[in-house]
């Protein structure tokens, strides 16, 4: 099944889908043993960093063959992709899914990029997600002088035809400095406006129940990434500090297993069962 297939088939039944990010065999060990454990599809996510890291091929190839040896039902994304040529490099490599993350530069220059990466993807029959308003990345102020407008998320799909839209209500990349407010009734108002699949970034430290209200109000995909790095980091930084082992494959099991607890969780939240 295609993603955008996919985001319809949830959206029908008021659920999410979790996306999360893999940087190296054992975090993706852990998300998968989480999805395979609670039967649930996911979404496994690349930034261009974890490219540079991995490489193209071994990145995609892994998370491929991942899915496979667990059986989990799962797509390979594009996160946060820069430039056209990254997003036709991804899909020249079979990735199910690209984002083309034009949302610092001007209205009518996120809509031309977004459109050239959509006409590039339907030939590929993958899903593209953009993202508009502003959704602060490390290190970048967190207010809410950005938000999504509805009129513009409406005019945004129509023009440029995408399949999901990354929507800033509220939400930012990283930790938070405070508990994190979400403007329900805006995500409302964009979802009344507009059949675009709605997409939450941001997702590490936002409560379950927020999690929960957000999708009951439209959105479909939860974006996870820090929360994943830093369980792995801690646990690890843990358990070296406690014995003298040498082998690495005696020591990340135990960091593993806490990503696949965390995962877990934030399975059954965005599943949102009723």
């Amino acid at each position: 099944m295609k993603l955008q297939d996919k985001f319809i088939e949830l959206r029908k039944k008021r659920q999410g889908i979790l996306a999360t990010n893999f940087y190296n065999y054992e975090t993706l060990e852990g998300v998968l043993c989480a999805a395979k454990e609670t039967n649930h599809p996911i979404i496994l996510q690349l930034t261009k960093s974890s490219i540079d890291y991995m490489g193209l091929k071994v990145a995609f190839n892994l998370a491929k063959s991942m899915l496979d040896k667990h059986g989990v039902e799962g797509w390979v994304h594009l996160d946060h992709g820069s430039s056209y040529e990254l997003a036709a490099q991804c899909l020249d490599a079979g990735f199910d899914s690209v984002m083309i993350d034009a949302s610092e530069q001007p209205f009518k220059d996120n809509i031309a990029i977004t459109s050239k990466v959509v006409k590039l993807a339907e030939s590929y029959g993958a899903n593209v997600e953009a993202e508009l308003g502003y959704i602060a990345k490390l290190g970048q102020a967190k207010d809410n002088s950005g938000f999504t407008q509805p009129e513009e998320a409406k005019q945004f799909a129509e023009v440029t035809g995408v399949n999901a839209l990354a929507v800033a209500i509220g939400t930012a990349h990283g930790f938070y400095d405070k508990e994190p407010k979400l403007d329900l009734e805006r995500l409302s108002e964009i979802s009344a406006v507009t059949d675009v699949t709605l997409v939450l970034h941001g997702g590490s430290g936002v409560p379950d129940e927020s999690l929960r209200q957000a999708i009951d109000r439209g959105i479909c995909k939860i974006n996870l990434a820090t929360e994943i790095k830093n369980i792995f980091m801690q646990t690890l930084k843990t358990k070296l500090l406690t014995n003298e082992e040498i082998d690495l494959r005696k020591v990340f099991p135990t960091a593993t297993e806490q990503v696949t607890k965390l995962v877990k969780n934030k399975l059954d939240i965005v599943r949102n069962e009723k």
